[in-house]
């Protein structure tokens, strides 16, 4: 009996032994773990948006932040570059009008706690991405549209003005002899700009700003101001926004779609490509097949970032420590020709 005692209290103390063993091994792989993940986000700050004039944008938002401002204002600085160049022919001030002639304008932005502001069709000021930023701090609202979001911002010290400059205004009465609404991709026509930043603290942050479709419906809201569909970001997993055809990306909600692709684990460069391909897959006998672009980029947890289109054309501007501020190509489905 004592034997069997023995045996019984010996294999029980092994057993523990083994288990603080295993344990023990189980707790150094989980911080191997955390410092891979810790080492692999060594991107920080990291600042990618959308098309050529997000060159521009980033270098502001990069100041900004090397400045000790927040998030939020970077983004808002950075972003209010485009918004107020009047080359810049599909953001703010100098922005192609609405088939009668009004400059209308959508915005959003969203920080790490998931706090968001957006205005829509936003006639008169030339600074939507503020605006939006106000909503976000100053209301208990995410979105206000048309004359109530023009209202708030007048109440909130923005100056009315003339968006509509004498070029745009001279194509615009251009277009009228014909009156056709046939979007021209990737030239000055959907080219919205779209921003994701993960700060020092590694915390995401992202907006958007545009002047959405050339000679669209008085009225049209696009995907811009749409949190979950032109931006949606979870400080947990990343963030992506998109350009392109607004309605496209409403339609799959986009954004979101390619968060949570992320969250399951696949890359930016990944979770942006299917996404891409659904909404091929299920406009591809759509009456918007024959001008549909759509384009999304998108960030990570750990630093990595990534874009992808559905056709050729569309390209991103990156900022970071190492490689500085730079344009990248994204890979694309299809090319025009297709």
């Amino acid at each position: 009996m004592s034997n069997r005692r023995d045996f019984i209290k010996k294999t029980a103390l092994g057993t523990i032994g083994l288990g603080t063993a295993l344990g023990a091994n189980a707790m150094l792989k989980s911080e191997s773990s955390k410092e891979n993940i810790i080492k692999k986000n060594n991107k920080k700050p990291l600042i990618i948006s959308t098309w050529n004039h997000g060159l521009p944008a980033n270098e502001e938002t990069w100041k900004q932040l090397k400045n000790g401002k927040s998030t939020l204002d970077a983004i808002e600085a950075g972003m209010m570059i485009p918004e107020g160049d009047p080359k810049v022919r599909s953001v703010g001030y100098g922005g192609y009008p609405d088939r009668e002639g009004h400059v209308t304008l959508d915005a959003c932005i969203m920080d790490h706690n998931s706090d968001c502001g957006s205005v829509s069709f936003l006639e008169g000021i030339k600074h939507p991405i503020s605006v939006a930023k106000r909503v976000l701090q100053n209301t208990p609202h995410v979105m206000l549209s048309g004359e109530g979001a023009l209202q708030f911002a007048l109440e909130q010290g923005f100056k009315k003005e003339n968006l509509l400059t004498p070029e745009s205004e001279k194509n615009w009465k251009n277009w009228l002899e014909a009156s056709k609404y046939k979007p021209v991709i990737n030239i000055e026509n959907h080219d919205t700009i779209s921003m994701l930043v993960i700060d020092n603290d590694g915390n995401i942050s992202g907006g958007c700003t545009t002047s959405g479709a050339a000679w669209k419906m008085h009225g049209r809201v696009g995907d811009s101001p749409i949190i979950g569909a032109g931006l949606f970001l979870d400080n947990e997993v990343g963030a992506a926004a998109a350009t392109g055809l607004g309605e496209a990306v409403i339609r799959t909600a986009g954004s979101a779609m390619v968060v949570e692709l992320m969250r399951q684990g696949k890359s930016p460069n990944q979770a942006c490509k299917e996404i891409v391909e659904r909404i091929y897959n299920k406009h591809k006998n759509h009456r918007d097949m024959e001008y549909l672009q759509v384009g999304f980029i998108a960030v990570n947890k750990q630093g990595e970032y990534g874009g992808y289109s559905l056709r050729s054309g569309f390209n991103y501007a990156v900022y970071d420590e190492k490689n500085g501020n730079r344009m990248e190509d994204s890979k694309f489905k299809m090319t025009w020709d297709n």
